[in-house]
């Protein structure tokens, strides 16, 4: 069974860098697409960043330069790492992967002006 469990958000001031991890269970992120999503109030869940093995990473034009996503092979996480925050960037964040099509429960992240 796939769990994906998102931790490391909470009230962050703008240009903070928090970078939350996603720990996975029943899968591998090396060898998987593994992506981040958000749902900020009042709107659609939007994609951030994927990294998929033999294709590399993507960004959402929102946030690219400013985050990063990574994989941790022998902790077996995905991380996001945000840098510059913005107001506009609170939203809740979902960890996600294809393999199963799971998400995460989400993390709440909270960028205060």
């Amino acid at each position: 069974q796939v769990q994906l469990v998102a931790s490391g958000g909470g009230l962050v001031q703008a240009g903070g860098s928090p970078r939350p991890p996603c720990a996975a269970s029943g899968l591998s992120v090396s060898i998987n697409y593994m992506a981040w999503y958000r749902q900020a109030p009042g709107k659609q869940r939007e994609l951030v960043a994927r990294i998929t093995t033999g294709v590399g990473t993507y960004y959402a034009d929102s946030v690219k330069d400013r985050f990063t996503i990574s994989r941790d092979n022998a902790r077996n996480t995905v991380s996001l790492r945000m840098d510059s925050l913005k107001p506009e960037d609170t939203a809740v964040y979902y960890c996600y992967t294809r393999y199963s099509q799971s998400w995460g429960q989400g993390t709440q992240v909270t960028v205060s002006s």
